[in-house]
């Protein structure tokens, strides 16, 4: 390993920033600099071995060989502490190479109920919330902000300092997988709500104290065709039929307005437009000409994770989501990642790979200097040079707080949407409940617990919404393709409901179709991740009913499949209409 350099001008913080930064990118090797480009996963575990769960190299290679200072954190760890203390042990290795550049350390969202490799967390030890779409229901700017701000407390007590969100796409295809951690629908909602999320990350002003916020997925990844996501080569297409491009930029010029300061293009690819058909990470047209440009955005621009390499993920092969450019080698892929403005490739860990580019003369060390800038300057005003460690007693204390859960708790309750209601709710104490779903030692202090609809007074069951079987696990993290529930389920329901009146509460992560089960049931409910405790409060009205929908519910499939992708609130004669809640 090189010398360490103990001269280090760069650490006066009486310096300006920029000339912070100059000094210490007047320091860097090409190689020092190539690294900072990189931002991949990485797992809590040994430093010094490869991480066999994820594959991915001993963070000491990435450190020390590939000169690598930024990683998203997979997984979740059982307490604050420990989180805690293995950043903390990140971070003197760090210290310990030639210049001491520290980590960033990234996220995906580890605030809710759902877990997916590809994009969420559960809660684990952090307080515990609705999703995105469940904030949305409760059209609560200061719930939103107050939850940013409290989910900055936490991630900051365990040196997390980037959130690889919000997620401001619009959910204008009710198929669309990924729209659970969306505002829903509505432009003006969404980036009304994407601004408070982004104020409460990254605070009154930009500093120590701060999350950046790495707004997605630019310029809106909503308008899929068939509902299809673009991790997948058959979802790699965005269209445009009903002319919206423009509709769904909307909530980005809120987040830009905000301050959001850095940006994820997403991974589809925009067809029949004036952009460049390839995808939104290769884009010149949409990064320089649309972003950089239009909106004059200077902060960091990091790709979606993979767009460069092919990679393995539970066993099963999955394509470098080069879209557009899949006959480009990955070398090729790299350099108009580059030409096309960004600065950071997301799940990547090839430096080599762009060495390879400058020692060839395809990319030169002025275009490196453009983008380490960006990065230097976030990880200077983040106050991550001045102290990179965290308290790791004080981390056990912030990380899921009393009061944070608690307004946790009470957010999942506010978000709790009443669709239809015969009479069955309020829930009357002491009845005889027969429960499908529900933790039933919870339900016990609402009524008496039966074994059989028959033997019920009311029954409680909860469904999740729709999705269709895919072939491989990874895919199946993301719920696609149909949203009518089977007839299984069906009839289920409707044999339930012909013995019991039958209240129904459904997950939904993406709009189902609830026409049968609303001509079945005494009363329907949805959610957006809540506990068992958090909907019979509401179901009993110990919590007043509250939530709004943030997205149309359509009646039926043909509906959906006859919508516009790109336009909002297109499905014929929706079932509810977003806006749509009862009060009990």
């Amino acid at each position: 390993m090189t010398e360490t350099i103990t001269a280090r001008p760069w650490l006066d913080t009486d310096l300006p920033v920029d000339e912070r930064v100059q000094l210490l990118l007047d320091a860097m090797t090409i190689e020092e600099k190539a690294g900072l480009f990189f931002h991949t996963m990485i797992a809590i575990g040994d430093l010094e071995e490869p991480n066999p769960v994820f594959a991915t190299p001993s963070a000491r290679e990435f450190l020390e060989t590939k000169r690598m200072t930024h990683f998203n954190l997979l997984g979740a760890a059982p307490t604050g502490r420990e989180i805690a203390a293995w950043q903390n042990a990140l971070q003197r290795l760090a210290a310990s190479t030639r210049l001491g550049i520290p980590v960033t350390l990234s996220t995906d969202p580890r605030h809710s109920f759902s877990e997916n490799p590809g994009a969420s967390i559960l809660a684990g030890p952090f307080s515990q919330w609705p999703e995105t779409l469940g904030l949305a229901a409760t059209r609560d700017e200061a719930l939103v902000e107050r939850f940013a701000d409290i989910a900055r407390q936490e991630y900051t007590a365990v040196g997390l300092r980037v959130a690889l969100h919000p997620q401001v796409d619009l959910a204008t295809e009710p198929r669309w997988a990924r729209q659970t951690a969306t505002f829903g629908e509505d432009a003006e909602l969404s980036g009304k709500l994407g601004a408070a999320y982004i104020r409460g990350f990254q605070g009154e002003s930009f500093g120590p104290g701060s999350v950046s916020t790495m707004t997605k997925h630019f310029p809106g990844g909503g308008p899929q065709k068939d509902g299809e996501d673009p991790h997948f080569p058959y979802g790699r297409e965005q269209i445009y039929p009903g002319g919206e491009f423009e509709l769904h930029l909307k909530p980005f010029e809120d987040a830009l307005a905000a301050g959001t300061r850095q940006m994820m293009p997403y991974y589809g690819m925009p067809v029949g437009t004036e952009y460049e058909e390839v995808g939104f990470g290769f884009n010149k047209s949409v990064i320089t000409g649309l972003l950089r440009e239009r909106y004059g955005f200077d902060g960091l621009v990091c790709t979606d994770w993979g767009l460069i390499s092919d990679s393995e993920i539970f066993g099963q092969p999955f394509p470098a989501r080069a879209w557009g450019v899949e006959d480009l080698t990955p070398r090729e892929r790299m350099k108009k990642v580059l030409e096309a403005g960004a600065d950071q490739f997301g799940g990547e860990a090839n430096p080599e790979l762009l060495l390879e580019l400058i020692a060839d003369g395809e990319v030169t060390e002025e275009r490196l200097d453009v983008s380490a800038r960006r990065i230097l300057r976030e990880k200077f005003e983040l106050g991550l040079f001045e102290n990179p460690y965290v308290d790791e007693d004080a981390a056990d204390e912030i990380v899921g707080r009393a009061d944070f859960r608690a307004a946790g708790e009470a957010a999942q309750r506010a978000s709790i949407t009443v669709l239809m209601n015969d009479g069955a709710l309020p829930l009357a104490p002491g009845r005889k409940l027969y429960v499908e779903g529900v933790d039933a030692t919870v339900a016990a202090s609402f009524g008496e617990i039966v074994t059989t609809p028959e033997e019920a007074d009311l029954a409680v069951i909860r469904l999740q919404a729709p999705f269709e079987e895919r072939e491989t696990m990874f895919e199946n993290f993301f719920h696609a393709g149909s949203l009518a529930f089977s007839d299984d389920v069906v009839a289920h329901v409707r044999a339930v409901a012909a013995v019991v009146p039958t209240v129904v509460d459904v997950l939904a992560d993406r709009p189902p179709i609830l026409t049968p089960i609303v001509e079945a049931a005494a009363a329907v409910t949805v959610n957006w991740g809540a506990s068992s405790a958090a909907l019979l409060d509401v179901l009993s009205a110990a919590f007043p009913a509250q939530g709004r929908l943030p997205f149309d519910l359509p009646r039926s499939m043909d509906a959906v499949e006859a919508s516009r992708p790109d336009v909002p609130f297109d499905t014929a004669d929706p079932l509810f209409r977003f806006g749509h809640g009862l009060s009990l």
